[in-house]
């Protein structure tokens, strides 16, 4: 027999957050707002698949470029 998880109501969602901000006051919402959180540290193979993208995007982007240059002319 499968047992039964029960939700954690320290676990924090995304409906959670969302009336926590909605309930605080105007100085504890901006105080909120103002805290910093680094920048994750992608791990090698994050890091190639996103340059591989901005690559490709750029690739694309010279495509769409060309092919409007050559249309209209």
């Amino acid at each position: 027999m499968a047992e039964r998880l029960e939700p954690n109501p320290n676990r924090a969602s995304a409906e959670n957050s969302e009336l926590v901000m909605q309930s605080l006051e105007v100085d504890q919402l901006s105080a909120a707002r103002a805290q910093h959180y680094p920048r994750r540290q992608l791990k090698r193979s994050e890091a190639f698949l996103f340059w591989g993208l901005r690559i490709y995007l750029l690739f694309m982007v010279g495509v769409v470029v060309y092919q409007v240059w050559t249309t209209t002319r």
